[in-house]
């Protein structure tokens, strides 16, 4: 019969199981959660093959946890920028159903993240100097400034990019299809 012993670390007051500190403890919860997310991109990473599969299409398969998110890129082949679509429409809706096809395998919502022929770090670029000069001018003008509808990816990425740059702020507005950012003076 084996027995757990609590004990207190005298230095940081945290009761861990027997000769573990909290750091320890810590790194292994963190390193529970990188294991989910390695299985989310081995899931999503076969679903993605298969897929590719029966379009008769090339692409190399590369997973990555990056920011607690499992991260698929899809890279190589000539026919991916059908899989990324006008404005990464396709690209948003094959992303959800990656998410759908691991929800069902382990029972829990994903956050995965994918990439189609490097789509979303280019339009991240994109994004943020869209966002960094829009904010710059907005600082300028002292007029407000509402970007075009975008996704949740595409804000987040503006949102950071306007909060880098002093004297100003940003906020969504609408509702998707159609929210966008909006950029303003801070009063």
């Amino acid at each position: 019969m084996s027995e757990t012993i609590d004990t207190i670390d005298a230095d940081q007051d945290d009761v861990t199981p027997a000769g573990e500190t909290a750091d320890a403890a810590e790194q292994k919860a963190g390193g529970a959660d990188d294991d989910i997310l390695v299985r989310e991109g081995d899931i999503a990473g076969d679903y993605l093959e298969r897929l590719l599969d029966l379009l008769d299409y090339d692409g190399d398969i590369d997973l990555d946890v990056e920011a607690g998110r499992a991260i698929v890129s899809i890279d190589g082949g000539e026919d991916l920028e059908k899989l990324v679509g006008p404005r990464g429409t396709v690209l948003e809706a094959l992303q959800e159903l990656t998410r759908l096809a691991v929800q069902q395998e382990t029972g829990s919502r994903s956050r995965l993240m994918l990439d189609i022929a490097g789509w979303r770090a280019d339009r991240r670029e994109e994004l943020k100097e869209l966002g960094r000069s829009t904010a710059e001018s907005v600082l300028k003008s002292g007029e407000r400034v509402r970007l075009q509808p975008m996704s949740p990816f595409e804000r987040k990425v503006v949102h950071d990019a306007v909060a880098a740059v002093a004297g100003v702020t940003s906020e969504s507005e609408g509702e998707d299809p159609k929210r966008r950012v909006v950029i303003f003076p801070e009063s």
